[in-house]
């Protein structure tokens, strides 16, 4: 194990033990030095790291501390290696939010209140007027994170949040194509919120699902195309 390993596991170690509480502010460097046995550098590095992940936080002249630990938190810091991931990675993401948005729908379902579903449904619509192809994707993941923070699981809502992330940046650039799979969008999100309207966690369960489903299809015939020509196909 190097050096840099050593610090990592050590640091993690105090945490997750609970002798560093969320909020607690880390000893000095010397102190880690010579509870972990590595030297500053290698403390100073594996606090960057976990930096970087959010499980500490660094604050200019005091020190470095124990984040929140949030799940939601630390969840976002996914997004630092999942927006490099190929669309071929991108499609396992996709096989995940599959049962995590039909879950999310099902939970709207059951709690969403008149006024929201208004919105929601009007949110539909505004997606499907949409011509410009950037606000129509903002729109889109507005209706979905609307959707999943109905489910009131700030850690549902980070993790949808960051698969979704890479996702959206896909574009089918075939006129055709992309035509095709507007109006695709758009009837699903019309399905979901049928579902969401009538109160039916089953119904919206399944749209939500089908529609990511609708997402998969896409991105496999996109990949195909791309294994065929990847000098044409279209690239984030």
């Amino acid at each position: 194990m190097s050096a840099l390993d050593t610090a990592l596991h050590g640091l993690r170690a105090l945490i997750a033990d609970g002798a560093l509480r969320p909020g607690d502010k880390l000893p000095s460097e010397g102190e880690l030095c010579d509870q972990l046995g590595v030297s500053r550098g290698s403390v100073r590095e594996a606090i960057r790291m976990l930096a970087a992940l959010g499980v500490l936080e660094t604050r200019h002249g005091s020190g470095s501390y124990v984040s929140t630990l949030r799940p939601a938190d630390l969840i976002q810091g996914l997004s630092l290696t999942v927006d490099l991931l190929p669309l071929d990675a991108i499609l396992e993401l996709v096989e995940i939010r599959r049962p995590l948005e039909a879950h999310a729908a099902a939970i709207a379902a059951a709690r969403a209140d008149d006024e929201t579903l208004a919105g929601l449904t009007e949110l539909v619509e505004r997606i499907a007027d949409c011509t410009d192809d950037d606000e129509a994707s903002r729109l889109d993941h507005e209706f979905h994170m609307r959707i999943a923070d109905l489910a009131g699981n700030a850690a549902l809502t980070s993790l949808l949040q960051v698969l979704r992330s890479r996702t959206r940046q896909y574009r089918i650039f075939d006129d055709e194509d992309a035509a095709q799979l507007k109006d695709l969008s758009d009837a699903g999100h019309r399905a979901i919120a049928r579902g969401l309207v009538a109160r039916d966690p089953a119904a919206a369960s399944a749209a939500a699902a089908g529609h990511v489903a609708q997402t998969e299809y896409w991105l496999r015939k996109q990949m195909a195309e791309e294994a065929v020509a990847p000098d044409v196909a279209g690239r984030p």
